[in-house]
């Protein structure tokens, strides 16, 4: 029974793999089960976090995975939008430039302040992630099941950048503020 604390982990390059299905879906403009891929996904998402945390089989891999995929779900959906003309291009470089900036930073501050564990994510940054994941399941279900109002995605839209750009500027200048201090001991 002790490969059963593998199950989350296994949970999570499962949907790291569905992004293949997930991105064909889209291209094809299967958007309708595309849908329903990301609503697994996301579901995926809650099930090995639930797993991991209630029976304790929480690892350093499963630390590194589980936003990995967050992340490459949303870039890969992000990016299918774009080139198909359902989000602005400017979107897309926007959330991929804060995660860009992010990674940079990170890496920056580990190499050349102070070695980090991976730290846990802002409650702004949660926000954004909810709201981006959120734009995601929007758009499928406009393509697909349930036409919204254009305005509805429009202000997603905005709330989406909002929270992009104040989560980044939060991660710079706490991590920014951080290396100041260790840079003064």
């Amino acid at each position: 029974m002790s490969w059963l604390k593998y199950l989350p982990n296994a949970i999570t390059i499962a949907r790291i793999l569905a992004m293949i299905p997930l991105v064909w879906l889209m291209l094809e403009m299967q958007y309708e089960y595309a849908f329903y891929l990301a609503i697994a996904a996301g579901f995926s998402d809650m099930l090995d976090g639930f797993l991991a945390k209630t029976f304790g089989w929480e690892g350093w891999l499963g630390g590194v995975l589980d936003p990995l995929a967050d992340k490459f779900m949303m870039l890969c959906c992000f990016l299918v939008f774009a080139v198909q003309g359902l989000i602005p291009n400017w979107l897309l470089i926007l959330v991929l430039a804060r995660d860009v900036v992010i990674v940079l930073g990170a890496t920056f501050y580990h190499f050349t302040i102070v070695k980090v564990k991976m730290a846990k994510p802002s409650m702004l940054s949660k926000i954004n992630t909810a709201l981006q994941i959120l734009l995601i399941v929007v758009v499928l279900s406009h393509q697909s099941i349930y036409q919204f109002k254009p305005l509805i995605i429009e202000y997603l839209i905005y709330l989406v950048t909002l929270f992009t750009v104040a989560s980044g500027l939060h991660y710079v200048y706490y991590w920014g503020g951080k290396a100041i201090i260790e840079k003064e001991k």
